[in-house]
C-alpha cells in the first residue's frame, strides 16, 4: 500500500446519498452534494433514480424538500440482493 490515500472509497455515491438522506431526512441539497463530494446535479439525479426505483419518496416541505428511505427494500447487485437496505444503514449507525 502506498502512503498516499487512494482516492476510491467502498460505497458508490448512490449509497452515500442514501445513507446522508437516511440519517438527514431534510438535508439541503447543496449540503448533500458538498458532502458526498458531487455536483448538485450529479445529487439531484442519484435522488431522482433512487426515487425512481422505490428507495426513497420525496415531500415537498414549504420551499424545501423531505426524503423518506424505505429501508426493507434488497439492494441492487445480484452479489448483494439478499442484503436489504436496513443492513446497509444498520452498518452506518442508522
Amino acid at each position: 500500500m502506498t502512503s498516499e490515500r487512494s482516492s476510491w472509497t467502498f460505497l458508490s455515491n448512490h449509497g452515500h446519498v442514501l445513507v446522508l438522506v437516511a440519517r438527514e431526512p431534510g438535508i439541503l441539497l447543496t449540503s448533500l452534494s458538498e458532502r458526498v463530494g458531487i455536483s448538485e446535479r450529479a445529487a439531484r439525479t442519484i435522488l431522482r433514480d433512487l426515487e425512481e426505483a422505490g428507495y426513497l419518496t420525496r415531500t415537498k416541505v414549504g420551499r424545501r424538500n423531505r426524503y423518506e428511505v424505505h429501508p426493507d427494500g434488497p439492494l441492487r447487485h445480484p452479489e448483494e440482493s439478499t442484503t436489504m437496505v436496513s443492513d446497509l444503514l444498520a452498518a452506518f449507525g442508522r
